[in-house]
């Protein structure tokens, strides 16, 4: 009696805590993504995403104003004074400076060798003494303070800051060749129509499978599920020589037709199980009252199997979104002016390896779009793939 219909499994906590286990796994990285995208470069070097609402220790190198156009004389003894946020221009003065020093040293080996406010001897009567805020004293002999300014290792601690600049950087700056925003085009060019295209065709092969007799039919849908266990990268390259053989070569066309082929299997296995669900009362009466199949296709077929046309386009743009291999094969060349979002982020890792609140700029930006089209499609989602499961 432990199995009867309507008693809750003793296994639905497990399944529970899967599904939990699942959804976290996913929102972290993304969740990260997301606020490390609106980071600084210190801050992500110094803490973790999960860290970005809390002050950051960020290990510090500066160099004081140069000598020569700064200093004065002073009592005997040259100085050059000024702060060190508003020289590089960090802050507009030095009540703005928002960070605080609090330990600092003159080598890279001691940088916690003085206390903020504290003044370090540096032999010969030379002297420098560094304030929390940022100020500093720099004095000696003539030919102490001469030269380039001196440079000084600080640790300070630096409130959350958040800054729109790495959207800047990667979307809209000019002189950025490695810029999202030509991808992110040329990659809406490829994907639209290789969404849109095997849908149309697999609707109508579909229907035809579904609700039209002729021979061959169940050949026909044989072969259609023996498809779907094909690799593409079998027909990659027979396929890449057929386009160049032709006149088509690289380009948006030979991409929009090799994801049409790699994806028309599953849309076709998809729709053909969903429109055979349909109640075949409403195709009957429709042929009854003397519509074609091409208008019950269109005005019954069609918005009825919306969900699973639905799921088929989520499916479809996720791929294409996501896709490295095919655009490599059949779209990319020599000139970058068709590269993709994926080949644009490889080529970040490569020359921006340690930029990383660009790439993770870039990185959010690449699903930011499949994350909208999942989230406003989603409730079809389930409904298109378990059509015709049951009956």
């Amino acid at each position: 009696m432990d199995n009867i219909a309507g008693k809750e499994s003793s296994l639905t906590w497990a399944v529970h805590i899967s599904v939990l286990a699942l959804v976290l796994l996913w929102i972290f990285p993304t969740a990260g993504l997301l606020i490390s995208s609106f980071r600084t470069t210190e801050q992500i070097r110094t803490s973790g995403w999960w860290a970005a609402l809390f002050p950051a220790e960020i290990n510090e190198v500066f160099r004081t104003s140069d000598p020569g156009e700064t200093r004065i004389e002073r009592d005997g003894l040259y100085v050059v004074e000024g702060n060190f946020y508003v020289d590089e221009g960090r802050a507009p003065s030095a009540d703005a400076v928002d960070a605080e020093i609090t330990v600092w040293g003159t080598s890279s080996r001691e940088i916690s060798a003085y206390q903020a406010g504290e003044t370090a001897d540096m032999g010969d009567g030379e002297t420098m003494t560094v304030q929390a805020n940022g100020d500093y004293v720099w004095s000696g002999t003539d030919e102490q303070i001469s030269g380039r300014g001196q440079r000084v290792f600080a640790t300070a601690e630096s409130p959350p800051e958040f800054t729109l600049d790495n959207y800047q950087t990667v979307l809209f700056d000019p002189g950025n060749r490695e810029g999202m925003a030509k991808a992110f085009f040329n990659t809406l060019t490829v994907v639209i129509p290789a969404t849109i295209i095997p849908i149309l065709i697999a609707a109508f092969a579909a229907y035809a499978l579904a609700w039209m007799d002729f021979p061959g039919r169940a050949l026909l849908i044989a072969g259609v599920v023996a498809l779907l266990v094909v690799p593409l990268q079998l027909a990659l390259i027979p396929l890449l020589s057929l386009h160049n053989d032709i006149g088509i070569g690289k380009g948006y066309l030979g991409t929009w037709l090799a994801h049409t082929g790699f994806g028309l299997p599953l849309a076709i296995y998809l729709l053909r199980n969903y429109m055979v669900g349909l109640p075949r009362e409403i195709i009957e009466c429709a042929k009854v009252d003397g519509a074609t199949d091409f208008q019950i296709f269109v005005k019954i077929i069609l918005p009825l199997s919306f969900p699973a046309l639905a799921s088929f386009a989520i499916f479809q743009f996720l791929w294409t979104w996501n896709d490295l291999l095919v655009a490599m094969v059949f779209l990319i060349d020599s000139s970058g002016e068709t590269t993709v979002m994926t080949r644009q982020i490889v080529e970040l890792l490569g020359t921006r390896g340690g930029d990383w609140e660009i790439l993770a700029t870039s990185a959010f930006v690449s699903i930011a779009v499949p994350l909208v089209v999942f989230f406003t499609m989603q409730r079809y989602l389930v409904r298109g793939l378990l059509a015709g499961s049951v009956k």
